[in-house]
């Protein structure tokens, strides 16, 4: 799959998962930053495609790899603090994870042809 399609996908699920949540003020504060976190990722994932040099990409991609890497951080925080469980927050873990390792291999395939 497209990677500007699975991220757009990934963010959707984010922000499904996000406002899923308590309505107590932990659950808002993860609720905003899981949204904007995961959103981050698709709409920089989209300037990634656009860089106009090899370095612009790279540096782009860094972005990405840190908002993704949020991502794992706030999910694994709510399943620590069983604020949530189940399928559901798993797969968006996973996902997480894995466009992460898809992003950090890219970054280093770049680097090396800079």
């Amino acid at each position: 799959m497209d990677l500007k399609i699975r991220s757009k996908n990934f963010a959707h699920q984010c922000v499904k998962l996000a406002c899923s949540l308590p309505a107590n003020k932990l659950g808002k504060h993860i609720e905003g930053q899981l949204i904007r976190c995961s959103t981050s990722v698709a709409a920089n994932y989209r300037a990634v495609c656009l860089a106009q040099t090899k370095k612009g990409f790279v540096s782009k991609l860094s972005i990405v790899i840190e908002e993704a890497d949020e991502c794992i951080f706030w999910t694994e925080f709510l399943r620590d603090e069983k604020l949530m469980n189940g399928n559901e927050l798993e797969e968006v873990l996973n996902e997480a994870k894995e466009l992460t390792a898809i992003f950090i291999s890219s970054r280093i395939t770049a680097s090396k042809n800079l």
